[in-house]
């Protein structure tokens, strides 16, 4: 069990280290998210800092992420993000997950303090980053793993979220041998 969770570890802290090497030089940061491996998450998150990334929300009460269905239910972005900061401690954040420059302009407009931008081309992200122009984070989201970081980085994001780094991540190859003495 020891060697499993050892090779589990170092599969995500290399494949964090690869991650962050690949955008060295932009400011992106790469960080995971809350899917992982029940019973697991504290070390998984571990693995992501000790592969050079950051980690994103532990848990639900650490921030407000306000996706897709929190839209449709809150009867848009403004109602939603409304909403969230009524009831949400001054102190959290409010992250809107928006899939086009109209939703981006509304999370700005609502006062959203993080903008998730949720499998956007490399070309609709520059597009985004130039709009938002500093007045809030942005974060690159969707199968982050399949994609050219380098190129996403390019655009300006802030950050560049990877759930495959925790979820879908190969163990490294490592071996216990015994030798008697």
């Amino acid at each position: 069990v020891g060697l499993n969770l050892l090779q589990h570890m170092s599969g995500i802290a290399t494949a964090t280290a690869k991650a962050v090497q690949s955008v060295s030089g932009y400011k992106a940061r790469i960080t995971d998210t809350r899917k992982t491996t029940p019973g697991l998450r504290h070390l998984e998150k571990y693995a992501v800092r000790c592969g050079g990334g950051v980690n994103h929300r532990f848990n639900l009460s650490d921030g407000v992420l306000i996706k897709d269905n929190h839209i449709v239910a809150a009867g848009g972005i403004q109602k939603a993000v409304a909403a969230a900061k009524a009831s949400a401690p001054h102190t959290l954040k409010i992250e809107v997950e928006v899939e086009n420059i109209d939703m981006l302009r509304e999370a700005l407009d609502a006062g959203a303090d993080i903008i998730m931008l949720d499998n956007m081309t490399c070309d609709e992200m520059r597009e985004a980053v130039a709009i938002v122009d500093g007045r809030a984070l942005t974060e690159a989201s969707g199968n982050m793993g399949e994609k050219d970081l380098a190129q996403v980085a390019k655009t300006g994001v802030d950050l560049i979220s990877i759930g495959a780094l925790t979820h879908s991540v190969r163990a490294m190859d490592i071996s216990l041998k015994f030798k008697l003495v």
